[in-house]
């Protein structure tokens, strides 16, 4: 294994140390939000720039290690980058369509009253 230069093992330290605690807090509140709504947008947004954190710490050191820029890691980046936020708001989507067939109003129902 060989030493990293100093000026890719510092940026690098500091992402993936942001990385880290972007993801704690996108667990903490899948943890602590009440409904699924708010469940959803904590880790959504949390794991999501803490993934970004850590692959551009990971382009830095395989950049510094090989001598010339990596490009397979600022790919992986922007597809993880574009398609997280994406299923999740498909995943947000489908709950919402969910809880409206839900509370339908059915034949010998009387229907609910939501607060929209």
């Amino acid at each position: 294994m060989s030493d990293l230069p100093l000026w890719a093992t510092l940026p690098a330290t500091v992402l993936l140390v942001a990385g880290g605690l972007f993801a704690l807090t996108g667990a903490l509140g899948l943890l602590r939000l009440p409904d699924f709504f708010s469940r959803m947008h904590g880790p959504s947004m949390g794991n999501t720039i803490g993934c970004g954190c850590v692959l551009i710490a990971s382009m830095l050191t395989a950049s510094a290690v090989t001598g010339r820029l990596a490009i397979h890691e600022p790919l992986i980046t922007l597809f993880i980058v574009v398609s997280s936020p994406v299923t999740s708001m498909l995943l947000m989507r489908a709950a919402r369509y969910r809880d409206r067939a839900r509370n339908a109003v059915r034949p010998g129902r009387a229907p609910e009253s939501t607060d929209d």
